[in-house]
């Protein structure tokens, strides 16, 4: 008998990850890439992974495609469901964890909190617009001191005496932080000033008129970094859950979603779509003073699939123009 599952799948700006789980829910194999500003080839390459990691016979009997990149996710794949991501990952972090009240998503470009109260989402914020409270945020501060963000991590962590930071805006706190290396501060201290800024900042855009609850799961790329955790700790005079695939929950709620959807019958195209030249164009829809800008996805000389608009009437749309 084949092993039966289904795939979720996460693609956003900064990276493209994909979780097979069985019909219980389980794991069987997960991947991790970065999107390296290529997504289709990016997409591509992590099903590469995920086929060659699952066990001989796996059967497919759903996909859910999530993430800033679902609907050329979806459309490439021929995913059967498309979420978006605090549907994903609220049902990834109740399965692994019931008793969640609130989840802190801190991603590379976009950071998001959700409010849940007795298993349901009752409220959510996003902050689509300012590095400031992302990842990126102490990525590009890395690299102004020459380090891996890595080290940053384990740097922070290693810190006496933070050194305050003004971190409201980016260009700012890399501004602040030069003053503060000329005037002699450690650098240990400095990394984790800039990890207290980039939470304070968080708190104070993001969840700026939400109650936060404990129990708190962190996730997201930015929740493997050891100075963010202790920054949100010394702040909220908290413990934050960091649930067991921190990196990929998006995915894994997918998953779980196509998993609990009781598809009759999947739409996935299969992993031959490996190997096949995806390419996307756009257009300019004329039918309104919008003039939204469409995008189509083409496989070699098919139209699989169409986004863009915003009254979404090209969403999934393959008729001709």
């Amino acid at each position: 008998m084949k092993d039966r599952g289904y795939l979720g799948v996460d693609v956003g700006s900064i990276s493209a990850n994909i979780v097979a789980a069985d019909e219980r829910g389980e794991v069987v194999a997960l991947t991790y890439r970065r999107v390296e500003g290529d997504p289709i080839r990016s997409l591509q390459e992590s099903l590469k992974d995920i086929a060659r990691d699952l066990p001989a016979g796996f059967s497919v009997e759903g996909v859910c495609a999530t993430g800033s990149g679902r609907m050329l996710t979806g459309s490439i794949l021929g995913a059967d469901i498309v979420k978006n991501e605090i549907s994903a990952h609220a049902r990834a972090t109740l399965h692994l964890h019931p008793d969640a009240r609130t989840i802190f998503e801190i991603g590379g470009q976009d950071s998001k909190m959700t409010v849940i109260r007795e298993g349901v989402v009752v409220d959510f914020a996003m902050n689509l617009v300012c590095a400031a409270g992302t990842g990126s945020f102490l990525d590009s501060q890395a690299k102004r001191l020459n380090i891996t963000i890595e080290e940053l991590s384990e740097r922070a962590v290693r810190s006496r005496n933070p050194t305050g930071i003004a971190g409201r805006c980016t260009v700012f706190a890399e501004s602040d932080m030069i003053h503060k290396q000329q005037t002699g501060h450690a650098q240990d201290d400095i990394l984790m000033g800039l990890c207290l800024a980039m939470v304070r900042n968080f708190l104070s855009n993001v969840c700026s008129g939400k109650e936060i609850r404990e129990p708190i799961v962190l996730q997201g790329g930015i929740s493997a970094n050891r100075g963010i955790r202790r920054a949100f700790r010394e702040i909220l005079s908290a413990e934050l859950i960091i649930p067991r695939y921190n990196m990929v929950m998006g995915a894994y709620g997918a998953a779980l979603i196509a998993a609990r959807a009781g598809l009759a019958r999947t739409r996935f195209r299969g992993y031959e779509i490996c190997e096949r030249d995806i390419t996307t164009r756009s257009f300019p829809c004329g039918d309104c003073p919008n003039r939204c800008e469409v995008i189509e996805i083409v496989d070699g000389r098919d139209l699989i699939g169409r986004s863009g608009g915003r009254c979404r009437k090209w969403e999934g749309n393959t008729d001709p123009r």
